[in-house]
């Protein structure tokens, strides 16, 4: 089938560095004696510890899992014990530490045993469950989860599936090599991914450098006569591995700002997540993968077969590096990747490289930003980098995204031309970490809002509620006996009380007045003595005895 390529703008040529590491095929690393396995080794919620420091675990068995629905689970290396559940240094920019599960290796290397399938006799649901499982996430750097991403939803249907294996970046050759050695492994998991999807067509796109890799796959593609899978070769410019980018060469088609690729019917994956993909249907979940140790650092740069939790160190060492002069440490390429501080951080599953460089002894300042425009020029997304820039300097997180900030995927050719050495991805990388917070503070300001105003509604709902409770208890009343509540009867009482009290007193008004007038007046003589002060009575008294 031919295929028309477009380009997208943009973009840069650069020395790929690549050979040195090609020399030799793909060794296994030895087993560490001590492995940390990382809670957070994916996009999503960190797993949770499923064992405890004592228990003794086999290679494969799951050590954590998730409870949320985008996460993954963590298995271990290798067989031995569990030592430790503690903060360690992680492979992050920050330096940070996190939760890890710490393994002594017993050196046995004993493997749980897990069942095999046959993709062809199961529904999709039923992949995804098994990819989920084995902890399967995109090796090409995001790290996101595989049985998330082969779930494109009853809304979407995927038209073309495109499994990723240009690797622009320089010195990385994972992926290469992978294509090289084990193109059946690729072409199946393809093939299980194609089916879980029901992709009308597949396409695995190849860097036209990449000839011993193309050769390997299109002879691999004619023993399983897969008409749905095409091999093609895309120039070699970098950033072509870029999802956006490689989508436009092979399609044609745009992916419009904050829309996702499955919206104009396609889907990517990595090539390593594919071979990956396969060899969880054979019963082996995500333990280990082949990683890049290279740079002018290292005197034996080449491709191992890592176990994940292995340390930085421990692969240095056995490539031979160079501490005889300073050098820094990236994991992935020199454009994209990540700074790393310590070498006591371990290989997780989105480490595809680990890249030294010696220092350079003359380090050029960063100057004012001149407006030349290069920036713009290479930018692939089409961006204007110089104004980003300086919004994002500014700290203008509104207007920076007017300018579709979140539309850089900080591939670097902005900083790598510029003539000022302005350090461009890192002022971007500010703004969206900033702008993310403030959208996190913004929820949860929203959310006790809401709380609040949710309390405030249920205290008024229950007042209204009593209210209308007392007055259709009144109105039962009253149908009922013809009297009212207890409240209602005590001031009835109190009222006929006083009443009949003034009744009372009209009567004996009315009595005294039907007197006659001696009566009145006998009357009269009695209230008169009883009034008389005791003082008299008592003096009178004393009269009479005398």
């Amino acid at each position: 089938m031919g295929f028309k390529l477009w380009q997208f703008h943009g973009g840069l040529r650069l020395q790929g560095h690549k050979k040195q590491s090609m020399h030799e095929a793909v060794v296994k690393a030895a087993i560490p004696s001590i492995l940390v396995h990382p809670l957070q080794q994916h996009i999503g919620e960190p797993a949770q510890a499923v064992v405890e420091v004592g228990d003794h675990v086999l290679k494969g068995q799951l050590i954590a899992d998730f409870k949320d629905h985008i996460g993954a689970p963590v298995h271990s290396s290798t067989s031995g014990s569990v030592i430790a559940i503690e903060e360690r240094l992680i492979p992050h920019a920050s330096g940070f530490k996190a939760l890890c599960i710490v393994i002594e290796a017993d050196g046995k290397d004993t493997a749980f045993e897990y069942p095999t399938y046959d993709h062809t006799e199961l529904e999709a649901e039923q992949l995804r469950d098994i990819l989920r499982d084995a902890g399967i996430v995109g090796l090409g750097g995001a790290g996101f989860p595989t049985y998330v991403k082969l779930y494109p939803g009853n809304k979407h249907v995927v038209d073309t599936l495109i499994l990723n294996g240009a690797e622009c970046e320089p010195y990385i050759t994972c992926d290469a090599m992978l294509m090289q050695e084990q193109p059946r492994k690729i072409i199946e998991g393809l093939l299980i991914m194609q089916h879980a999807l029901q992709a009308r067509h597949c396409v695995i796109a190849i860097e036209d450098n990449k000839r011993a890799a193309h050769t390997m796959l299109v002879n691999a593609l004619k023993e399983h006569e897969a008409e749905c899978i095409d091999i093609i070769q895309v120039p070699t410019i970098y950033p072509t591995g870029g999802e956006k980018q490689l989508i436009k060469i092979i399609t044609g088609k745009e992916i419009a700002a904050r829309a996702r690729p499955i919206h104009k019917g396609v889907l990517c994956h990595n090539v390593a997540t594919a071979a990956a993909t396969r060899d969880a249907l054979d019963g082996k979940p995500l333990i280990s993968r082949i990683i890049t140790i290279t740079g002018d650092a290292v005197k034996q740069p080449r491709n191992m077969e890592v176990r994940l939790g292995t340390s930085f160190k421990t692969l240095l060492d056995e490539c031979g590096i160079d501490r005889s002069t300073p050098y820094k440490l990236i994991m992935g390429g020199p454009l994209m990747g990540t700074a790393i501080h310590s070498e006591d951080v371990p290989v997780i599953k989105t480490t595809n490289c680990i890249l030294s460089l010696k220092l350079e002894d003359s380090k050029i300042p960063t100057m004012p930003c001149i407006r030349c425009g290069e920036c713009a020029k290479v930018c692939p997304a089409n961006l204007l980098p110089q104004q980003l820039y300086w919004y994002a300097r500014a700290k203008d997180f509104d207007r920076i995204q007017d300018y579709n900030l979140f539309d850089c995927i900080e591939c670097g050719c902005c900083a790598y031309v510029c003539p000022s050495k302005i350090p461009l991805v890192n002022y971007y990388r500010f703004a969206k970490n900033e702008i993310w917070t403030q959208e996190q503070e913004k929820e949860k300001s929203d959310a006790a809002r809401e709380r609040h105003e949710f309390r405030q509604f249920r205290m008024e709902r229950k007042k209204k509620e009593d209210e209308e409770r007392k007055r259709l208890k009144k109105e039962l009343l009253k149908k009922t006996t013809g009297q009212s509540d207890d409240k209602d009867n005590k001031k009835a009482a109190i009222e006929a009380a006083m009443a009949r009290v003034k009744a009372k007193k009209e009567q004996q008004k009315k009595n005294v007045d039907d007197l006659t007038d001696a009566q009145k007046k006998a009357i009269a003589d009695v209230d008169a003595r009883r009034k008389q002060p005791k003082q008299a009575t008592s003096d009178s008294n004393e009269s009479s005895d005398k």
